[in-house]
């Protein structure tokens, strides 16, 4: 049987890439899901307690509403957050800037805003596979997890 060979770059048009690993990765996460912590208590806080006492609705009738509505923002939050960041200029999110990565397509171009999403809603897939799609960045040859494959994108050292 012949050997393979992988390698951890890719060249397009005469431009060498390395990938991303999973801890890089992870890291810029961490990072992220930080600042978009700070960005959700600040909403919370606007929209939940003063809210909630200005209504009249501070009682625990309203805690299952408040939660769906808590829910909703959160996730309207980091999706705007993403996609947004990625698909700009910059080709990334703050914690991907901190850590010198970005979100390209196949070809190593800045991807759409469609596309980013779509990545986006694929990392909830791979979380509800008991994060088997985030591991996956730990073992494919080009470091894409299964949002990554799904979205057609890569992760790459800038």
């Amino acid at each position: 049987m012949g050997e393979r060979k992988i390698f951890n770059h890719m060249e397009t048009e005469n431009t060498t890439f390395s990938y991303a690993g999973f801890w890089k990765r992870f890291a810029a996460f961490i990072i992220d899901m930080f600042i978009v912590s700070i960005g959700g208590f600040i909403i919370g806080f606007i929209f939940g307690v003063p809210y909630d006492v200005l209504t009249g609705k501070a009682e625990f009738a309203g805690f299952a509403e408040d939660y769906i509505l808590s829910f909703i923002l959160s996730f309207l939050l980091v999706w705007i957050y993403q996609a947004v960041m990625e698909s700009s200029s910059k080709q990334a999110t703050l914690g991907k800037m901190a850590l010198g990565i970005i979100v390209t397509d196949l070809s190593g171009k800045r991807v759409s805003f469609g596309k980013a999403s779509g990545r986006y809603f694929g990392q909830i897939l791979s979380g509800f596979i008991l994060g088997i799609g985030f591991l996956m960045i730990a073992f494919t040859a080009r470091k894409q997890g299964l949002h990554d494959k799904m979205a057609g994108c890569l992760v790459v050292n800038k």
